[in-house]
């Protein structure tokens, strides 16, 4: 028998997920119900993998994802991951075969973009994709903050509610979108989502654990802010309480919501720090502090990484701030959205189309990843060597054009 790369059939689909726990180094054992619960959310025309001698030796799968682009718009991706190559067959190019062969496809689907999270920074650049919303996660030393211990609420009108579950269910999918619709780099969270994160129904392979949630309501009672947080059991020699609240999830539409939800988590009796999950590296949460400097920095790193797959489509998907023209060599070693596009961006709106004039700026379609939502700046990339200037001042235009006054934020692993 010789190696296949394919689809995966509804009776191999057990042994292709024990590969997949082979792959990241988990124990290759399932319940047929838990075998049952990753069958029932996964397309298996969009599951695949490498076959040799009987077993799955590499994994590989995409679903439909939309992603929140500058402007507020929302752009079909196709999400990547269960990304992996057992041990015995590495280096033999598998991964290559399964990339090239599923972004194609994806392309001529009409996915503009494809986005994944990376284990390893130095991987998915080889195919296209450039690291596009970084993380950053603060651990907050609450007595430092500064904060009054007195609190007792926000003093802007509005209030914090505790809420449930399917609270939850109900107000976070409209929350979700406002969010998304002001911030780029969300992914969409269907309904299966809701559900798994409230523990409705909880992925099968982890135990669930239900957080505490609570929601800020605006002076005239419009939930703008949710807040999902857990606690452990941590008690100092003294009998002294030195508990530690993990942030799940905090999702907020204004500034107010924002600041309300930090300080409410800082204010919990016994609570002495407060771990802040996924943020943006430009978030709000030190400088919402009186003293910023007990929010300290435990992590940051790339995080979403994004392949555009259609230059046309995604350049003109999002706004742009600055009136400007540029002409972008975008190079792609595996063929599917190389070439040479004028981008026109103005109060008329954005126009991208190929074209034949001379270059002002040469990239890899890993670097315009990078850039596309915000994140990067073309001008540093310039000094890094990374893009090539053929008009003086093309990397400032690019500057102008591409940046954006919030950083993309993706607070999902997927």
């Amino acid at each position: 028998m010789t190696l296949e790369i394919r689809t995966v059939t509804e009776s191999e689909f057990p042994d292709w997920l024990r590969a997949v726990s082979t792959g990241f180094l988990r124990p290759p054992v399932f319940t047929d119900a838990q075998i049952a619960g990753r069958r029932e959310v996964m397309d298996l025309a969009r599951t695949h993998g490498a076959y040799d001698e009987g077993r799955w030796v590499a994994t590989y799968r995409m679903f439909e994802q939309r992603l929140s682009v500058v402007g507020g718009g929302q752009l079909s991706a196709s999400a990547v991951t269960n990304v992996s190559v057992s041990p015995t067959h590495r280096r033999r190019g598998l991964l290559s075969r399964l990339m090239s062969d599923n972004l194609a496809v994806a392309r001529e689907r009409g996915d503009a973009v494809s986005t994944l999270i990376a284990s390893e920074y130095p991987i998915y650049g080889r195919y296209g994709f450039g690291p596009a919303a970084r993380t950053t996660q603060w651990s907050v030393d609450v007595p430092r903050t500064g904060l009054d211990p007195r609190w007792s609420g926000p003093g802007d009108g509005g209030r914090i509610d505790m809420v449930d579950g399917s609270d939850v269910r109900k107000l976070g999918p409209e929350l979700h979108a406002r969010v998304a619709a002001g911030r780029a780099g969300l992914v969409s969270r269907d309904d299966r989502w809701w559900l798994l994160n409230t523990g409705k129904d909880p992925a099968p392979l982890s135990p669930w654990t239900e957080p505490f949630y609570a929601v800020y309501r605006s002076p005239a009672g419009e939930v703008e802010g949710l807040l999902a947080y857990e606690a452990d059991d941590h008690w100092g020699d003294a009998k002294q309480p030195l508990n530690t609240a993990k942030v799940r999830e905090l999702l907020a539409a204004t500034p107010a919501a924002e600041r309300a939800l930090w300080h409410f988590v800082c204010s919990v009796d016994w609570i002495t720090t407060v771990k802040s999950g996924h943020r943006a590296p430009d978030d709000l949460l030190p400088d919402l502090l009186p003293d910023p400097r007990a929010a300290r920095v435990e992590t940051q790193a790339d995080f979403m990484w994004v392949r555009i797959l259609d230059v046309v489509r995604a350049l003109e998907a999002r706004t742009y701030d600055a009136s400007a023209t540029l002409v972008l060599e975008v190079r792609d070693r595996l063929g599917l959205a190389g070439g040479r596009f004028r981008l026109e961006t103005g109060p008329q709106g954005v126009d991208c189309a190929p074209t034949d004039d001379a270059p002002d700026l040469s990239l890899d379609v890993s670097e315009l990843g990078a850039l596309y939502l915000g994140d990067a700046s073309p001008v540093r990339l310039l000094a890094l060597g990374a893009l090539e200037e053929h008009r003086a001042g093309a990397a400032l235009t690019a500057e102008r054009m591409f940046r954006t006054p919030r950083l993309p934020w993706c607070p999902d692993i997927f």
